[in-house]
């Protein structure tokens, strides 16, 4: 008796199909075909599983250093935006209709306003 393994090795090397009385050689090699893109798509998924039941330690630890690295980075971006935003000088701004702005009632107004920096 030959064990599943054997007998997905086997589909690749010799077609179990070939010589039925009711197919066709060409039905015969197509249904060959498809039996090796089964196995194919088998092995891919017991593949899959093993890789997806248990993780990774190696890339886990490779993971946490790049977590810890990335907030360093976050950590240090903040403190010199900060230390950017502290170092500009306070600008006092007073905000300012144009002359006249109230008086023009035939004409239109946009409504822009003049920023005067005092």
């Amino acid at each position: 008796m030959t064990t599943p393994a054997e007998n997905i090795d086997d589909i690749f090397t010799r077609n179990p199909y070939m010589g039925h009385p009711s197919l066709s050689e060409l039905e015969a090699s197509v249904l060959w075909e498809y039996a090796k893109l089964t196995a194919n798509v088998k092995q891919a998924t017991n593949r899959t599983r093993l890789l997806t039941s248990e993780p990774d330690t190696q890339m886990l630890s490779r993971l946490r250093i790049l977590e810890k690295k990335m907030g360093l980075v976050l950590t240090l971006f903040k403190a010199s935006v900060w230390g950017v935003i502290n170092e500009q000088p306070i600008a006092e701004t007073s905000y300012e209709l144009p002359p006249d702005s109230e008086s023009r009632d035939d004409q239109d107004n946009t409504g822009e306003t003049t920023i005067k920096y005092t």
